[in-house]
C-alpha cells in the first residue's frame, strides 16, 4: 500500500482489521485500562443506588418518618461516587496519553527507516499528519470508547434492570422509544466515519501545502508568490474547516439524540406513569424512583453513543496510521562503528535498473570495477545515470537486474547498517540540518573527538569559518543552513563525510559550489583521502576529473568508456566533446 502524491483517500478498513489494530495499540495497556473501567463501575454502581435511595427519602416523607440517616446516605453515595470516577477518569486519560506516545514512537521509529522511493512518492506534510494529528484521535478510541462502551453498556443494563423491578410497562414505553431513536442514530455513525477521514485528509493537505512553501520560502519570496501560496494554503484550511463542519454536524446530531429520547421518554413515562399511579398500580415513589433511574439512563446513553462516535472519528485515524505503517521500510539501522580493513572495492555487473515499473530504465546493463584505493571519476551529459550509481551503492534503491558488489559481496547480503557505516556521502545539494554546526559534522559520527574535528576543520578549510561564527562550533547554522553560504553548506557535508573515516567515499558534485582557492584546497584534501581510501567522484569541473586515477564515461544509462584522462580525450568523441565544453564551463562561486 502507498500513499499518493495527490488526491489521497485511505480506505476504509474492514472492521475485523480495525479492531486486530486497535487491540495492538490497546494490548501494553490492558491491565491499567481494567483498572480505570473497574474504578468508573463502582462510580457507576453509586449512581444506581442514588434512585433508591431517593425512594426511601420520599417514601419517608410521605410517612412522616425521620430522613436524616436517608439524607446522609444519598450524600455519601454522591460524593463517594464522584470520587472514585474522578480518579477513574485519571487514570483512563494518563492511559491514553501512553497510547498516544506509544503509536508516536513506532510510527516514528518506521517512518524514519521507510525506503527512499517510498518517501519520494509521498507528501511529507501527509506524513508528518499521520505523526501528529491522526495519534491523537487515537487515543479517542483505544481508551475512551472501549470503556465507555463497557462501563456504559453494563450501566445500561444495571438501569433497565432496576426500572424493570420498578415497572416492567413504563420500561416497555422507555424502551420504545430508545429503540425508535436508536434506529435513526445507526443511519447517523457512518457519515461520521466519512467526514472524519475527509477531515484528517484535509488537515494533512495543510501541512503538505505548508511543507511545500517553507521548504522554498526563499524562491516564494524572490517570485512574489506570497499571495499565490498564501492562497492555496488557505483553500487548503478552507476544505479541512467544510470537512471539521461536515463531521461536527452529524456528531452534534448523535449527541442531541441522547438528550432527545430521554425527553420523549420522560413525557411518555409521565404520562403513562401518572395513569398508572391514579389507578393504583404503582405509588408515587415509585415513579419518582422510575423518573430518576429514567435521567440517570442519559449517562450510559450517552456514553454508549459516545464510544460509537468515537469509534468512528478513531477508526479513520487507525486506517491512516495502519496505511503508514505498511509502507515498505529498511531493516533496523543506527550508527556503527565502520570495521577496520582498508579501503573498499565496488563492481557493477550488467545491472540494469528504474526507478518505478512505470517508467524508462535509467541503467541498460551497466558493469565496471573500481579497485581501492585511488579516485575514480562519473562523467557524463545530464540523465546519464551517474549519481544512480551512488543510489544503488547505498542501497537507497535496490537494482532490478545485475549486481552490486562492494568489497565482492552484494550489496543486498550486507547488513544495511554496516555496509552505510563503511560509506561516506556528499550529496549533490550538500543539505545542512537545522542545529549548531558542531550536530552537523558530527551527525554521522557522534563519538567524534575534540582533536578529530579541530583536523577535519583545517583540512575542509572551515577553520576560519569556526573563528568567525559567534559561538563557534555551537552556533546555530538555521533551517537547512540558512545562514551559511553555498560553498561552506558545501564544505561542511564534505567535514561530515570525512569525521566519519569511511573505507568508501561518494562526492556528488562536491565542489561545485566552491570558489577556485578553496576548490584546489579541497581538491587537494579529496586527493591525499584518495591514497587511503576509495573514492567515487560525480564531477563537472576538468581540474577535478583530470586528477582521477580511472574515468568512467556514461551516457543514457550506459558505461561509453573507462580509462584516463588522456586515454579517453585521444579515444572517445563524447568525452573530447564534454573535455571542451563542460568541463571548461565555470562552475557558480
Amino acid at each position: 500500500m502507498s500513499i499518493k502524491e495527490t488526491g489521497t483517500s485511505t480506505p476504509r478498513l474492514p472492521a475485523r482489521d480495525t479492531w486486530r489494530a486497535l487491540y495492538r495499540h490497546f494490548r501494553p495497556h490492558r491491565w491499567t485500562v481494567a483498572l480505570g473501567t473497574l474504578l468508573a463501575l463502582v462510580g457507576a454502581g453509586t449512581g444506581i443506588l442514588q434512585p433508591l435511595a431517593a425512594k426511601a427519602l420520599v417514601e419517608r416523607l410521605g410517612q412522616d418518618e425521620p430522613v436524616g440517616q436517608v439524607l446522609l446516605a444519598l450524600t455519601a453515595l454522591v460524593v463517594l461516587g464522584t470520587a472514585i470516577e474522578s480518579v477513574g477518569a485519571y487514570v483512563l486519560e494518563r492511559t491514553a496519553e501512553s497510547v498516544v506516545l506509544a503509536a508516536r514512537r513506532t510510527l516514528i521509529g518506521r517512518l524514519l527507516r521507510l525506503r527512499l522511493p517510498e518517501v519520494e512518492r509521498t507528501q511529507p506534510g501527509d506524513l508528518m499528519s499521520r505523526i501528529t494529528s491522526d495519534t491523537t484521535l487515537l487515543r479517542a478510541v483505544t481508551t475512551d470508547s472501549i470503556v465507555s462502551a463497557v462501563t456504559g453498556g453494563l450501566a445500561f443494563l444495571a438501569t433497565l434492570v432496576m426500572m424493570a423491578v420498578m415497572d416492567a410497562v413504563l420500561l416497555a414505553v422507555t424502551l420504545g422509544v430508545i429503540v425508535l431513536i436508536g434506529g435513526a442514530m445507526a443511519l447517523v455513525m457512518p457519515q461520521i466515519s466519512r467526514a472524519t477521514r475527509r477531515s484528517q485528509e484535509a488537515v494533512a493537505e495543510i501541512s503538505t501545502r505548508l511543507e511545500r512553501v517553507f521548504g522554498a520560502f526563499r524562491t516564494v519570496k524572490a517570485s512574489g508568490a506570497e499571495a499565490r501560496e498564501a492562497a492555496v494554503v488557505e483553500a487548503a484550511a478552507e476544505e479541512a474547516w467544510r470537512q471539521g463542519l461536515r463531521s461536527a454536524k452529524w456528531q452534534a446530531v448523535s449527541g442531541s439524540s441522547v438528550g432527545l429520547a430521554v425527553q420523549v421518554s420522560f413525557l411518555a413515562v409521565l404520562g403513562i406513569g401518572g395513569a398508572r399511579v391514579a389507578s393504583g398500580a404503582i405509588s408515587v415513589a415509585d415513579l419518582v424512583a422510575f423518573l430518576l433511574y429514567l435521567f440517570y439512563l442519559t449517562e450510559p446513553i450517552s456514553k454508549l453513543v459516545s464510544a460509537a462516535t468515537e469509534y468512528q472519528v478513531g477508526s479513520a485515524a487507525v486506517a491512516r496510521i495502519e496505511e503508514a505503517e505498511r509502507l515498505a521500510a529498511e531493516g533496523p539501522g543506527g550508527v556503527v562503528v565502520p570495521a577496520g580493513g582498508g579501503p573498499a572495492t565496488v563492481v557493477f555487473e550488467d545491472v540494469a535498473f528504474r526507478y518505478r515499473d512505470d517508467l524508462p530504465h535509467v541503467h541498460h546493463g551497466v558493469s565496471f570495477e573500481v579497485p581501492g584505493p585511488g579516485m575514480t571519476a562519473f562523467v557524463g551529459p545530464s540523465g546519464a545515470g551517474k549519481t544512480t550509481v551512488f543510489g544503488l551503492v547505498e542501497r537507497f534503491y535496490e537494482a532490478t537486474g545485475g549486481r552490486v558488489l562492494v568489497d565482492g559481496r552484494d550489496v543486498r547480503d550486507w547488513p544495511l547498517a554496516e555496509l552505510r557505516a563503511a560509506i561516506g556521502y556528499v550529496e549533490q545539494d550538500a543539505p545542512v540540518l537545522a542545529g549548531t554546526l558542531r550536530e552537523n559534522l558530527c551527525f554521522a559520527a557522534p563519538d567524534a573527538t575534540e582533536e578529530e574535528i579541530r583536523e577535519v576543520l583545517r583540512r575542509a578549510r572551515l577553520d576560519g569559518l569556526v573563528e568567525r561564527l559567534p559561538e563557534g562550533l555551537e552556533t546555530p547554522v538555521g533551517h537547512r543552513g540558512s545562514k551559511l553560504s553555498g560553498g561552506e553548506r558545501q564544505r561542511v557535508a564534505v567535514a561530515r563525510a570525512l569525521l566519519r573515516r569511511p573505507r568508501l567515499l561518494l562526492l556528488d558534485e562536491a565542489t561545485s559550489q566552491l570558489d577556485a582557492v578553496n576548490e584546489l584546497a579541497l581538491r587537494d584534501v579529496v586527493a591525499e583521502v584518495a591514497r587511503e581510501v576509495t573514492v567515487l567522484v560525480v564531477a563537472h569541473r576538468l581540474s577535478t576529473v583530470t586528477l582521477a586515477d580511472r574515468i568512467v564515461v556514461m551516457d543514457a544509462g550506459r558505461v561509453r568508456a573507462v580509462g584516463t584522462h588522456a586515454e579517453l580525450v585521444a579515444a572517445d568523441p563524447l568525452y573530447g566533446e564534454l573535455a571542451a565544453t563542460q568541463f571548461l564551463t565555470a562552475a557558480p562561486g
